[in-house]
């Protein structure tokens, strides 16, 4: 499985990076405001060009402060981002010519390998083009004259950015379950595999990642092939360099691209944090299997309640993902550990399981008899007939009257029901209503 190409886009504040990224996907998902620094969450967006699919990743602003250096700040926003990138867009003001913090920038880009484009923008009409010749000082090469708020000039880029990706690998589909171990820093994904590499004298070979500078590791267990997906680079919490935790997010999508499993780690000792939720909604919103493991539970003070406790906290705040094994383990005392491999290849057994169509649907009716579907305005929802169309994840779907009588809340109550009649535990599953006309 090949990870998604990751285009960072790297710049001083209020330079239209924002504007930018809501052009480039097609939508807006960017928070835009003239004030510096808005960017903090949403850094990482799916966008596409001419069938090529990538990830878009928004560094947020570099904000210089009175108590910090601002070559500093600079330094480590532009290294996190040539660190993760295939391509770097370095996106200045065109309307304000160079400055002083994009010389710094330059300077740290000038020496990566990575391919860097310059992207002079704000340049919103043709007559303003040739202001574009002022970054040519920057070292970087040919400027490049977009209007993020227009348009101008994004077809073009899209091209050069697309032409300048690695050239995807033609892969046969692995042996081994890929398992992707993800989590904020310093929640003990090291550890982790450190102590399932331990275990009964393992196995161990290297294996080459996808990921620029990762490598995977091969092993095998009561004679069961495993791949542990890497997501090494930061290992040291990251709560004052906000851009640095941020990126942690772009390391495990681009683990969870490339695994067939997830093994999401929690703190067990500081509990759910938001970068966590974060992390299962990509998860989810992946369609793998997925495994929560809550480490360093020896350290964590138990009574009898303590994990029942736990795991109804874990069910709220990861609401999204309460349909995911929990397992309790300590990676620095190995408590428990085995269960994590074997709660991960349960679910990729559940992932790519398929139902009768027959059962199916009498699962279906006995539902809608139960707690009859939704009306609006006199028109009641009836679903006629549904079936499994794939798996990764298990995905159905139910023909019926009119979709748009469908209201989460009845998605829900069928998913549970679903669940509750096949099982389905450590995977997402999907219902996608389609229109139908009754038969007379």
């Amino acid at each position: 499985m090949n990870a998604l190409p990751v285009v960072a886009i790297v710049g001083r504040p209020n330079v239209g990076k924002s504007t930018f990224i809501n052009r480039l996907v097609g939508r807006r998902e960017a928070i835009v405001h003239d004030q510096p620094g808005v960017t903090r969450d949403r850094l990482y967006l799916r966008a596409d060009w001419n069938g090529r699919d990538f990830i878009v990743v928004d560094t947020g602003g570099i904000v210089p402060g009175t108590d910090e250096e601002l070559l500093q700040s600079v330094e480590k926003q532009a290294k996190v981002a040539i660190e993760e990138a295939d391509v770097i867009l370095f996106m200045v003001d065109g309307s304000s010519g160079p400055t002083p913090v994009d010389t710094d920038i330059a300077e740290l880009l000038r020496r990566t390998k990575k391919p860097v484009m310059l992207l002079v923008n704000k340049l919103d009409d043709v007559t303003e083009e040739p202001k574009a010749n002022d970054f040519y000082e920057l070292g970087l090469g040919e400027p490049k004259p977009v209007s993020a708020m227009h348009g101008k000039g994004i077809g073009d880029l899209l091209d050069d950015i697309v032409d300048a990706f690695p050239a995807p690998a033609d892969e046969e589909p692995p042996a081994e379950l890929r398992i992707a171990l993800v989590g904020r820093p310093n929640v003990g994904k090291s550890s982790l595999t450190n102590a399932l590499l331990g275990q009964e004298r393992m196995i161990v070979s290297p294996v080459a990642g996808t990921t620029r500078d990762a490598v995977d590791t091969r092993l095998q267990l009561d004679g069961k092939s495993y791949v542990l997906v890497d997501t090494a680079g930061i290992r040291r919490r990251a709560k004052v360099d906000y851009g640095v935790e941020q990126f942690s997010v772009v390391r495990s999508l681009k683990a969870i691209e490339r695994a067939d499993a997830i093994i999401m780690l929690i703190d067990g000792a500081e509990g759910v944090s938001e970068q966590d939720q974060r992390i299962a909604n990509i998860a989810e919103d992946s369609g793998k299997a997925l495994v929560v493991a809550v480490n360093k539970w020896d350290i964590v003070p138990k009574d009898s309640h303590t994990m029942p406790a736990f795991r109804a906290k874990l069910a709220e705040e990861l609401r999204h993902v309460k349909w995911a094994p929990v397992v309790f383990i300590s990676a620095r005392t190995g408590q428990r550990v085995d269960q994590v491999l074997e709660a991960a290849e349960a679910a990729s057994e559940q992932n790519s399981r398929r139902v009768t169509t027959g059962v199916l649907n009498e699962v279906i009716a006995e539902a809608t008899t139960m707690n009859p579907p939704p009306a609006s305005h006199g028109k009641r929802l009836r679903i006629y007939y549904s079936s499994q169309v794939t798996t990764r994840p298990p995905t159905f779907v139910l023909f019926c009257n009119e979709p748009r009588l469908v209201t989460d809340h009845y998605t829900r109550y069928l998913e549970n029901k679903i669940r509750e009649a096949f099982g389905f535990e450590g995977t997402p599953i999907r219902l996608i209503f389609r229109q139908r006309r009754e038969r007379k």
